[in-house]
């Protein structure tokens, strides 16, 4: 451990929590973390908690941040914290299915798809919804687009605004299920009962008086924007795993 660290463990505060954001910010999106990112990680859980909250089920955060993740990290929330491990260890789920009924989720699932099929995008491929166990995940493309294709559908989406209309239509259509829709990363967007953003996570931190919280989508409507603008928490924007990364030295590892 070099100096700065160790100089900094004798001030560590066990009621402060660095929490992250997956996509676009420990990672590029859908992109596997860096060793450098990894190490800078390991050092910065010797001076504070550290905590991951993505939106992806555990598969997809694993498939990013590596096997061990509920291991690397003090806390994993997937799904926003419906599945929480503390400590490598389950300590909490939820179920959007016992919570809305098959019904209502049909309902909109049948909905959704016939809206996709009518869409008039320059490709569609396969997976267009994902149910999730806290959250229906949906992509106008469809997951199953190469990265060269979610690349151009995300650039496409920011001239014709296909997600955000989608989802403008979908809320007045599902008014009466009180869902909360959230944009993010490339390709798709995520519905799921109001509340079940990812200020869920927070239930299980309530030990912390201090909760930093780091995301690159805290514009409204971006699924870091509920945490980041929560009272609970310390919110930071970032631009990149890069920044994430300066920002944190900043704040916790230089004197």
């Amino acid at each position: 451990m070099n100096l700065r660290l160790r100089s900094r463990m004798a001030l560590r505060k066990p009621g402060l929590i660095a929490l992250f954001d997956v996509d676009g910010t420990l990672t590029a999106p859908r992109k596997g973390v860096t060793p450098k990112m990894l190490k800078f990680m390991q050092d910065l859980r010797k001076v504070v908690t550290v905590g991951v909250v993505g939106g992806s089920d555990l598969v997809k955060i694993s498939e990013q941040l590596g096997s061990t993740v509920i291991n690397d990290y003090d806390y994993v929330f997937a799904e926003n914290g419906l599945v929480a491990y503390k400590d490598g260890k389950l300590v909490g789920t939820q179920s959007l299915k016992t919570f809305l009924g098959e019904d209502k989720i049909k309902e909109f699932v049948n909905f959704t798809l016939r809206y996709i099929a009518d869409l008039d995008i320059p490709i569609k491929r396969g997976t267009f919804i994902e149910f999730r166990s806290g959250m229906i995940n949906v992509s106008p493309i469809g997951r199953n687009c190469s990265q060269e294709e979610r690349d151009e559908f995300e650039k496409y989406d920011k001239v014709h605004n296909i997600r955000p209309k989608m989802v403008e239509v979908l809320r007045q259509k599902f008014a009466h299920l009180n869902l909360t829709f959230s944009i993010g990363g490339q390709i798709s967007f995520d519905a799921f009962p109001q509340g079940w953003d990812k200020t869920y996570c927070l239930k299980y931190l309530e030990e912390f008086q201090e909760i930093h919280f780091f995301g690159d989508k805290t514009y409204k409507g971006g699924n870091d924007h509920e945490i980041y603008e929560s009272e609970r928490t310390v919110g930071h924007t970032v631009t990149s795993p890069d920044d994430t990364l300066d920002q944190c030295t900043r704040l916790f590892l230089d004197n």
